[in-house]
Formats: C-alpha cells, structure tokens, sequence
C-alpha cells in the first residue's frame, strides 16, 4: 500500500483511503441515508465511482445518473458532481480517484449542505 490509512468522518458519512500511489488514490466512501456530498469540481483529477451496497443517486454536469450495487459512474475531470443517497439503507462506494494530483485541496465546491467553502456569486 502506497501510505497509511486514512479514516475522515463527515456530516454525511466517512471516507477512507484504502491505496495511494503516483497518480491514483483508492477510497471507500459511505453515505448515510438522506445525504449527500457537496456539488463540486476537481481540476487535477478523474474520479470512478463503483457502488458495492446501496444505491447512489449522482449529479454529473446537471443530468441525474441511479447506479445500484455492481454499476459504475465515471467523473472526468472538472465535470461538476455530486453523490446523494435518497434511500434508508447506507451506500458504499468505491472511488477510483485518477490524474497528476489526488490531494483532498483539489476541491471546488459548488454547493454544499454543511456550509463549507462554497464560492459567493452576486445575486
């Protein structure tokens, strides 16, 4: 494995990173019932999302994309995304994080419901 493990809790679920290495990150993320990651951008990075349990409602670029247990959603890089869980049952997700830099500061976030860093735009 490329460095330690890595076990962050948010106010939707946790994330870990199972592998790291030049130019890849492999994470697990959960999603509790009823929440969703913010909408956001990467500019240094693809992500590959494979849900293992659950069902992940994802927002790629404003079009809605269901994938269940077994399916995959490719991100390209600087494609706006979002994964919610609008079930009762958790969501498990692997993330296949690709491209020159997979730092957790390559987040733009478009919107959020936890109040984080989202850019002001005028009214």
């Amino acid at each position: 494995m490329g460095q330690e493990q890595l076990f962050v809790s948010r106010p939707w679920g946790t994330w870990q990173v199972l592998d790291e290495g030049t130019g890849y990150k492999v994470k697990r993320i959960e999603v509790l019932p009823g929440h969703r990651l913010s909408y956001q951008t990467h500019a240094h990075r693809s992500e590959h999302w494979i849900v293992v349990a659950g069902v992940a409602t994802c927002l790629i670029d404003g079009n809605t994309v269901v994938a269940h247990p077994g399916e995959s959603v490719h991100v390209a890089v600087g494609q706006a995304h979002r994964i919610a869980n609008r079930h009762d049952e958790g969501l498990v997700i692997i993330e296949i994080q690709r491209g020159a830099y997979t730092g957790e500061d390559d987040i733009v976030r478009l919107d959020d419901d936890y109040g984080r860093d989202v850019p002001f735009t005028a009214p």
